[in-house]
């Protein structure tokens, strides 16, 4: 198996693992609360207790902007990427593919910059208060942050979606 089809594996158990984590639990963060059972309001609840995560609980304003995002322009995306990444070598899918990954390894620099940096009150939703938690919390983002940056340089630099780089290889042979 190549490289390729590894990532493009990958990016499909990504794609396709976003979409009810996006509709079950992201998105209870700007929905209103009747819309869930409270079953997912608990698994929720336990989440944001276990790894002292305010952010879905009480998020703050730029945060829910964010999931605003993922709910009107990234959760459309989701089934049309899993679908492209699990049948392999979709060109089409590259456009795409590079405006999510920017936009979403964008997002991704603030909420961990927040995790790590921002003095979170004791009171309230608890948010971590030791180094400890602080990268714990940041290891639960993180993959949101590594994916989207694979699959930028998947896009930019593999010939089997550039298009670009394929002629240069040709041109390199030739040569």
């Amino acid at each position: 198996m190549s490289a390729i089809r590894l990532l493009e594996i990958l990016f499909f158990l990504y794609f396709a693992s976003h979409i009810p984590i996006t509709l079950f639990i992201d998105l209870q963060t700007v929905l209103p609360d009747y819309i869930y059972p409270q079953t997912l309001k608990d698994v929720v609840h336990v989440y944001a207790e276990k790894l002292n995560d305010p952010m879905v609980l009480d998020p703050p304003e730029w945060f829910r902007s964010f999931i605003v995002c993922e709910a009107l322009f990234q959760t459309p995306f989701f089934p049309v990427a899993a679908y492209a990444f699990f049948k392999g070598g979709c060109q089409w899918i590259r456009t795409a593919a590079i405006v999510y990954s920017s936009h979403v390894a964008t997002t991704l620099v603030p909420i961990l910059s927040h995790i790590l940096f921002h003095e979170f009150p004791v009171d309230g939703p608890r948010g971590p208060q030791t180094p400890r938690e602080r990268w714990m919390l940041a290891s639960i983002y993180f993959p949101y942050l590594l994916v989207p940056v694979l699959l930028l340089c998947t896009m930019l630099l593999s010939s089997t979606y550039n298009p670009n780089e394929a002629s240069v290889k040709k041109a390199k042979k030739k040569n």
